[in-house]
């Protein structure tokens, strides 16, 4: 309004908060509607919605059930991906709670240590003073000075609440700015009584901690392997794996695990989801996106990724990022010795390999 030009610069969207995630998904959707031709209905995804299972998935999973007695919950395969987040930040946030309680525990031994020290060699004072003596020493306090444990809760970003409802009358204008309003359309009482519930502060990643292991392990120790995701693994291996990661067993993936056996890992959480990554709902959206002109493909993807739930989004980020440095490593170089070094890949092996996968 007083003329002044305003560059708006690029974020990560894995730094913005639920409340924005809902508002550029609001967005996205009001755009794709008004100014894109898909020839599809498009809706936004609900995250984490429950399907029914199918006749062949029930009878699998009772043979599984008799075949072999669960004696635990899985926290990884074949869950819903955003129950597969939560699961993983619960088991962060107990790993953390035992690792303070830990150091309060070594803080409160390493505090007692100097009044144990002091008490001793008064003993020995005492001990070795005449006994006619009627000096009394002054009393000290037996209770330890221990540090109040830090904050174990620490959160990132310029604020620091939980939803709406913690904000004072002069805070709330943050909502205001967050509204985003689409034109001729304005915001009704229950859209406003569910954004009271979503938090401002930034979610970051919402990626799987098995999905994360397995790119960072590919990436580091399977770049130079032919064939990571053709050649065959051992299935006794994997189903190790497996179990400990259904488990919620904190697993480090290290050298000496095989390259394939990891990636016969990734591709077998990917299969066994029971929503794919890119969503029934806008899986015909994704496709006619290839009937759009090329300068059109960018911006439409684009809007169709915004649609996504942030932890379906942040996992084909992770996924995309992964793919994008194996596929820096397809063709056949000369190392820095001269000697020659193979393609990790064979051809066309990404995209059959990974084809439905994702969608």
């Amino acid at each position: 309004m007083s003329g002044r030009s305003v560059r708006l610069r690029s974020v990560p969207i894995q730094s913005l908060s639920e409340l924005e995630r809902a508002r550029l998904q609001e967005v996205a959707f009001y755009q794709l509607q008004q100014d894109c031709d898909l020839s599809c209905p498009i809706t936004i995804p609900k995250d984490g919605q429950k399907r029914k299972k199918s006749l062949r998935k029930k009878l699998d999973s009772l043979g599984k059930e008799k075949n072999k007695d669960r004696e635990f919950i899985p926290q990884a395969f074949g869950m819903p991906l955003s129950q597969v987040i939560a699961n993983d930040r619960a088991y962060k946030l107990k790993q953390d709670l035992q690792r303070d309680e830990q150091k309060d525990a070594s803080d409160f031994v390493a505090s007692l240590l100097p009044f144990g020290n002091k008490r001793q060699n008064k003993e020995l004072s005492s001990s070795n003073s005449s006994l006619s003596s009627t000096s009394e020493t002054p009393n000290e306090s037996t209770s330890p000075n221990t540090p109040e444990p830090a904050p174990r809760v620490r959160r990132r970003g310029a604020m620091s609440v939980d939803s709406i409802t913690d904000l004072d009358d002069n805070q709330s204008r943050l909502l205001e700015a967050l509204q985003l309003s689409l034109p001729a359309e304005a915001q009704s009482k229950k859209e406003k009584a569910r954004d009271k519930k979503l938090s401002l502060n930034p979610i970051y990643r919402q990626v799987p901690r098995l999905v994360d292991s397995c790119c960072q392990h590919l990436e580091k120790h399977g770049l130079q392997t032919v064939g990571i995701f053709r050649v065959g693994s051992s299935k006794k291996r994997v189903r190790q794996l497996r179990e400990e990661f259904d488990r919620g067993v904190d697993v480090s993936l290290e050298e000496e695990h095989s390259v394939h056996d990891v990636a016969a890992l990734l591709k077998e959480f990917l299969r066994d989801m029971p929503d794919p990554l890119l969503t029934r709902e806008l899986y015909t959206a994704f496709i006619n996106t290839l009937l759009l002109e090329p300068e059109e493909q960018l911006g439409t993807l684009q809007l169709l990724i915004y649609l996504l739930p942030p932890c379906n989004c942040d996992t084909l980020h992770r996924l995309l990022q992964f793919l994008s440095t194996v596929a820096k490593h397809a063709n056949d170089s000369v190392g820095k010795d001269g000697q020659e070094v193979c393609s990790v890949l064979l051809p066309n092996q990404v995209e059959k390999e990974l084809e439905g996968l994702i969608c």
